[in-house]
């Protein structure tokens, strides 16, 4: 057996799967996010520890047996949290999350030094790891001067598991750290940040031995000794290995919470000035490519709670069946935005409204704000090299056939859906375990899922789409100067 632990935002999955990569069972903890400020993010490390022991605990109830022959372990988690270590391993402040962008003005100090775009291939993003740091230095000084290591959540996990200081690549390339090619900690950028490479964790590969699972977990949860901890992945990446998204030109696009539009790539073709993120993947010799906007399934969710409706609800009064476009535009910035305007300031808004605008109609300019967000995305990747010719949908979003026909339609290309099964970070990292613990072929273990339909672009739309489409793009530039 093999158990992948997913540390998501919103809390820790557990799953077994076994030698043939069926899913057995899994479980979850949940979590909070704490927001004290506007524009800032944190969780308690500590809440993911007992997230994390909350999904063991109700897999040892169901599966206990299973549990006990599980031989490798591997770990997804959100990207780019500063959680910072003292000497004694201790947790010196709350970590600083993936959407926080309280650091935009130390991010936009870093990206103005032209070593950081060339070494690391990416723009320095408000989300990033370094801009934190440096906040954290500039804002609170004792607690920076205090800070031994620097991880990454799913790797304050590993510690916790392994009482190792261990990170793998996809995780570290969104640090603002990581000599992108070379895969490795670049001295120079830590310098340029106040930061040594002794305090940041050992690197490895994500399917590589990342540490043993302690005695003391490994008693608790029922387990023999000898279980391996692989180097794990970024969720993204993770997610890509669920997917079987490994080989070059294949793709994904995740309805979460925040949007990602996903390439493999088998070469390293960073262009930071498109604000897409040239990362490496979770398996050797390898790297990606992705357009990132921070509120996908969240501008919905949104939408929801302004109408009193659960997001379900707003999406059955939509339907299933496409319609064009109606005129009402919305931005779905409503944390800022990544690819491609790099803008923490900007904010959302609905363009277009009349006496007729009902709320089916915002529901759905809701919905094509988001898909073309994601378009842009796409522009974004082919203006860095990368041509992808259908996509594989994931995520939450998924599940509303409209958004699957408005993206199909916007990106004028298939978009397929998998065959019933969880193919998440979570089985993605669970893949990774068994990779680490018994040397198996990475490509051969991480193979794409069966399709079961097609979402083919509505042709009658195409140009309704179009038109759209360049109203959207539009809108950014004119309503930048009032938001910003």
């Amino acid at each position: 057996m093999y158990l992948g632990l997913d540390l998501g935002t919103s809390g820790v999955k557990a799953m077994l799967i076994d030698g043939n990569q069926n899913v057995i069972a899994s479980a979850t903890g949940a979590l909070d996010v704490s927001r004290p400020f506007p524009g800032w993010s944190e969780q308690d490390p500590a809440d993911w520890l007992r997230a994390t022991e909350d999904a063991l605990a109700g897999l040892k109830a169901s599966h206990g047996s299973e549990l006990a022959a599980v031989r490798g372990i591997g770990l997804s988690g959100h990207m780019h949290g500063a959680t910072l270590i003292g000497a004694d391993d201790a947790v010196l402040r709350p970590c600083i999350l993936w959407n926080d962008t309280r650091s935009h003005a130390e991010a936009a100090q870093l990206d103005a030094d032209p070593r950081f775009r060339a070494l690391t291939g990416n723009i320095v993003f408000p989300g990033f790891t370094a801009p934190k740091l440096v906040w954290v230095k500039n804002n609170e000084p004792d607690v920076f001067a205090k800070v031994a290591k620097v991880l990454l959540p799913k790797d304050y996990l590993r510690l916790w598991l392994t009482g190792e200081h261990i990170s793998e690549m996809s995780d570290s390339a969104g640090t603002s750290w990581l000599d992108t090619g070379k895969r490795a900690w670049s001295p120079e950028l830590l310098a340029a940040t106040d930061l040594t490479q002794e305090q940041m964790p050992r690197l490895i590969e994500g399917t590589e031995q990342g540490g043993m699972l302690r005695s003391e977990l490994a008693s608790r949860w029922g387990m023999g000794s000898g279980v391996v901890v692989a180097g794990g992945a970024g969720d993204n990446a993770a997610s890509a290995c669920g997917m079987g998204t490994v080989r070059e030109g294949q793709a994904f696009v995740s309805l979460g919470t925040s949007g990602v539009l996903f390439a493999a790539n088998g070469a390293y073709l960073p262009k930071p000035e498109s604000a897409v993120h040239a990362f490496c993947h979770a398996l050797p010799n390898t790297w990606h490519q992705m357009g990132v906007i921070l509120s996908a399934t969240d501008a919905l969710n949104w939408h929801a709670r302004v109408t009193g409706k659960s997001a379900g609800e707003l999406s059955g009064e939509v339907g299933d069946i496409l319609r064009a476009p109606s005129g009402v535009t919305f931005l779905p910035y409503l944390s800022g935005e990544r690819t491609p305007h790099n803008d923490a300031k900007i904010r959302g808004a609905f363009i277009g409204l009349g006496h007729e605008t009902d709320r089916p109609a915002l529901t759905q300019a809701v919905m094509e704000g988001v898909t073309f967000a994601i378009r842009d995305s796409l522009e974004a990747l082919k203006s860095a090299g990368t041509q992808i010719s259908r996509v594989t949908a994931i995520g939450g979003g998924s599940r509303s056939r409209y958004w699957l026909a408005s993206i199909a339609t916007a990106l004028d290309m298939p978009v397929d859906l998998p065959a019933d099964g969880d193919f998440g970070a979570a089985f993605g990292a669970a893949r990774l375990g068994l990779i680490a613990a018994t040397g198996a072929d990475p490509l051969a273990v991480c193979t794409a899922p069966k399709t079961a339909e097609t979402v083919a672009p509505v042709a009658g739309l195409t140009l309704a789409y179009e038109a759209a489409y360049g109203r959207y793009r539009a809108l950014y530039p004119a309503i930048k100067s009032m938001t910003n």
